[in-house]
């Protein structure tokens, strides 16, 4: 399990495959603000609660100079059937390797009834402008979690 991010720290680069197969980067967004978010598995509700906020609020987050791209370990197919059932406009990006999730310190131990496994910490990271990290949480819940953003991010 790798450390978690801090404010300040250089967002570590990734290029994944999205929805369609196209490769993504994160230098591709250079000179924009990115919500890079990690969440466990497309296509369950908390996940779906979750994408769709974001989904929702996408123009707004746009509008104040904020792209937003969510990252899973499903793959690429998986998460066209995600976006096409829930009409998601967000990026989702595939991470089956678990690559950019353990640089972003998103993946790791978790608890459940008592039961301690390894698995995706449903986590946010903003990345500004120039590559580093503003904020970085974790643990976020799924509900609630784009408002509370919005509301932090002063937007």
């Amino acid at each position: 399990m790798s450390e978690r991010l801090q404010a300040g720290d250089t967002a570590p680069a990734f290029t994944l495959p999205d929805a369609d197969g196209n490769e993504v980067s994160l230098a591709d967004h250079q000179g924009r603000k990115v919500i890079v978010y990690f969440y466990p598995s497309a296509l369950t509700p908390g996940c779906t609660k979750q994408a769709c906020d974001f989904t929702d609020n996408l123009d707004l987050l746009a509008g104040a100079g904020y792209d937003v791209i969510g990252i899973s370990p499903d793959q690429p197919e998986k998460l066209a059937k995600f976006r096409e059932k829930e009409s998601l406009k967000v990026t989702l990006l595939a991470d089956p390797d678990k690559k950019a999730l353990d640089a972003y310190g998103a993946f790791g131990e978790k608890k459940n009834y008592g039961k301690t496994y390894m698995g995706v910490i449903r986590s946010t990271i903003v990345v500004d402008e120039q590559g580093k990290v503003e904020h970085a949480l974790y643990n976020v819940r799924a509900t609630g979690h784009v408002a509370k953003i919005i509301k932090d991010l002063g937007i």
